[in-house]
């Protein structure tokens, strides 16, 4: 059974994302990781270069800025990193998540218990969304998403890359029989919104533009503005005690919390949007 990573970047110093973490975070698993670097100007090549692993095949892009609308580059650049893989099993990891190395030992049983099932199309990983700090975690965003695939060129990825779906039926995998999807038991440290606020704001400003090009709702519009980004949910985040993977600890150790926080059980707020969006955790 051959294992290729696979993941894509461009402005990951510019926007402070965890790349060298969340490569070397999978490397142990892979026999190889393709990464498919856009063109910038900010040294996320280089940086990328600095891993110095062998297992690792850095592939050059040019963005087309036409598909700049609801984020369809994503799954674009996405896919010119999977058309390099080679292994039975794809992983697909990006550029703000990073897998915990006592989660490894568990995907790779998964891998080769479903390696002869071609029922089994994809693998689901069970999410963790940081938010502001090391600390937070939001239960409303989604709570699990493919990220290992089978490698047979049947599968592609979708949308702004959020998913898989077939090629030529463009079925979404995780809305089909309940066959093609099993739980590989590992779970995916989303870090991409641990970031200083004016980092933050900046990456979103990005964002806007590629989900919705010069078409920026005013709703997005007035998110967008002032200096800085604000965490407005932080005071009703859920607080997290656990371990965080081992490669996160210099990123981690020299920060600290956003903000203080009560418990979320004796904010208003928090029954507000248990209300609204349901308890998730």
């Amino acid at each position: 059974m051959k294992i290729s990573g696979f993941t894509f970047c461009r402005n990951a110093v510019k926007y402070d994302y965890p790349i060298v973490e969340s490569i070397t975070s999978a490397l142990p698993l892979c026999d190889e990781f393709i990464v498919n670097v856009g063109r910038c100007g900010d040294g996320t090549l280089e940086l990328i270069q600095s891993i110095r692993d062998p297992k690792i095949k850095i592939v050059e892009s040019v963005w087309d800025e036409s598909l700049r609308q609801g984020g369809l580059i994503y799954s674009q650049q996405t896919n010119i990193a999977l058309a390099h893989c080679t292994g039975d099993w794809a992983f697909y990891i990006q550029a703000d998540e990073v897998i915990h190395e006592d989660d490894l030992p568990v995907l790779r049983r998964s891998m080769e218990q479903h390696a002869g099932n071609p029922n089994v199309k994809g693998l689901l990983f069970r999410y963790l969304h940081f938010i502001a700090d090391y600390w937070s975690t939001n239960p409303w965003f989604y709570h699990k998403a493919v990220r290992v695939i089978r490698n047979n060129g049947e599968i592609e990825s979708c949308g702004d890359a959020v998913g898989f779906h077939f090629k030529a039926t463009q079925q979404y995998l995780q809305s089909g029989p309940r066959e093609w999807l099993a739980y590989s038991g590992a779970r995916m440290f989303h870090y991409g919104w641990v970031k200083d606020p004016k980092t933050m704001l900046e990456k979103k400003r990005e964002q806007a533009s590629v989900y919705h090009g010069a078409n920026l709702p005013p709703a997005a519009a007035k998110e967008l503005t002032g200096d800085a980004f604000r965490f407005e949910d932080y005071g009703i985040l859920k607080e997290f005690r656990s371990s965080h993977p081992a490669v996160m600890k210099a990123r981690i150790s020299p920060t600290r919390r956003w903000g203080r926080r009560r418990t979320r059980w004796l904010n208003w707020r928090f029954y507000r949007e248990v209300a609204r969006r349901g308890f998730r955790g």
